[in-house]
């Protein structure tokens, strides 16, 4: 006998449907799955098996064939579980019923359990994309499924409820969609009014928010670098619903989303360790996989300790900084990965920490601070908008009991200028200032005279290259829209200057 269920792979983001065939016949008894599965895919063969048993029902004593068509796509994960299992109730006729509208995900225990899977989301949204009916999952990511709208989601226990389902035995409550008015956002970042002085550093942060744009911040240990990049969440806008779709997709796929927490609103928050690989960074893999920048996206990527990254782990954030995007390649086809996410470096001005501050004598050798410095590519520098030093706080600052500005005061200036941005930006895909390419730049970013006399005057003195001429014009016009004004004048150019390396690059 010959049974037919539809799943769903998984190819980078997006969904792929999956006919699992199941052929039962005479002959030696086996179980073999062909298809280019991977290794989870073959364990299968035994979770089935038990799941079937111990269900109730019979695991034919036959030769049992299941292959996963099409064949040229690889297959990964345990998400095959619950297709392969009813397929084989389905042909050992232990089981009769029309799934030819119904989708399968499912991981099985051994009792017949269906556990948790990722990248339920996409494959939902799949679903909906080929016109499937039905989609039955695992009863903890049914909150997740019901993300996706037009579609009936079915929650199943284990293996014993889908064939009284498919009975017509029982008949499960839909479960209740996630819609944007349940952001109950725990927000974990740290509150501006919590750091004691650093009001220039906040000030760059606030003009980073604003327009998307990257910075760098360089001081000596202790100054509350780490401490001020984990607060630019809490001021940074709230995401859109189609935002936190793009990030919770991400996520779904690779399985970092939490059962109980079917929505991200929350923008990401990412603070990989200097150690990271390649793969680790951008994504990778054999099959692959999504990486720290994908993870980032629509939020904060913080690098802390920057030099002590190696080389080419930095040269590869270059491409993906400039296209918001990432494809990997690999011989079996390429996909692209999403990675639109601000940067956030931090570092310290010489391996001892202490070079230029006025306070305690630095201890490295002169050549060996260079050394350190140049770590970082003169390229990789260029695409750093925000240059900014993070100076020891005085005990003064730091005993005063007074508290700051709070996060939220300044999260409203940012929203109102992200505000004049979406208005100036409608009819394209930018969001922010800091996405404009050069034309965009050219249309946007006008100046009065005394504007471009001192653009030119810095660009002759500071030897800026092209790439650096336009981020200062991205910068200016990001202050300009904090100040509300309609054209960039003399003082946003200058602030914007300020923002720039002392040393050229």
């Amino acid at each position: 006998m010959l049974a037919k269920v539809t799943s769903c792979a998984l190819v980078g983001l997006e969904g792929a449907l999956v006919e699992v065939e199941v052929d039962i016949a005479s002959g030696m008894p086996g179980f073999f799955v062909v298809g280019l599965p991977d290794d989870a895919v073959r364990e299968a063969r035994e979770r089935a098996r038990s799941a079937v048993r111990n269900s109730g029902f019979k695991f034919p004593a036959k030769r049992v064939v299941v292959n996963l068509a099409p064949a040229d796509i690889k297959k990964e994960g345990p998400a095959y579980d619950l297709p392969i299992a009813v397929g084989i109730l389905l042909a050992s006729e232990q089981l009769a019923a029309d799934v030819s509208t119904t989708l399968f995900l499912g991981e099985l225990s051994l009792d017949g359990t269906l556990r948790h899977t990722s990248g339920i989301l996409p494959m939902v949204a799949l679903a909906r994309q080929m016109g499937l009916a039905n989609v039955i999952v695992p009863e903890i990511d049914a909150r997740e499924a019901a993300l996706v709208g037009d579609v009936r989601i079915i929650p199943m226990g284990s293996l014993k409820d889908v064939a009284a389902y498919l009975r017509g035995e029982i008949s499960p409550e839909a479960p209740v969609p996630v819609s944007g008015g349940n952001r109950n956002m725990e927000f974990s970042a740290v509150d501006l009014a919590h750091i004691k002085g650093q009001e220039h550093v906040k000030r760059a942060l606030e003009v980073a928010a604003a327009g998307g744009h990257n910075m760098l911040m360089s001081g000596p240990p202790g100054s509350g670098k780490t401490m001020l990049a984990r607060a630019m969440p809490s001021i940074l806008p709230p995401m859109s619903e189609d935002e936190a779709l793009e990030v919770t997709r991400i996520y779904s796929v690779t399985g970092l989303l939490a059962s109980d927490k079917p929505m991200i609103y929350e923008r990401p928050f990412r603070s990989p360790h200097y150690t990271i690989s390649n793969a680790g960074l951008v994504g990778g893999g054999q099959i692959p996989r999504p990486g720290e920048i994908s993870l980032s996206h629509r939020g904060v990527l913080f690098l802390d300790e920057l030099p002590e990254f190696g080389h080419a782990v930095l040269e590869v954030l270059r491409q993906p900084l400039e296209d918001k995007v990432v494809t990997i390649s690999r011989a079996r086809g390429s996909v692209t990965f999403p990675a639109n996410f601000m940067l956030i470096g931090a570092m310290n001005p010489c391996p001892c920490g202490y070079y230029g501050d006025p306070l305690r004598p630095c201890t490295c050798a002169p050549s060996l601070v260079t050394r350190y410095q140049q770590r970082i590519s003169g390229p990789f520098l260029d695409r750093m908008d925000i240059f900014v030093e993070v100076p020891h706080i005085d005990y003064e600052k730091l005993s005063d009991i007074r508290m700051g500005e709070s996060s939220s005061s300044v999260q409203e200036r940012v929203q109102k200028a992200r505000l004049i941005q979406q208005r100036r930006f409608v009819g394209t895909k930018l969001v922010c200032n800091a996405e404009m390419s050069s034309a965009e730049v050219r249309d946007h970013c006008s100046t009065d005279e005394s504007a471009k006399n001192l653009l030119k005057a810095a660009m002759n003195q500071m030897h800026l290259s092209a790439r650096a001429f336009h981020r200062i014009l991205k910068l200016a016009r990001t202050i300009a829209d904090l100040d509300d004004a309609e054209s960039i004048q003399s003082r946003h150019i200058a602030e914007a200057i300020q923002y720039r390396p002392r040393r050229a690059v």
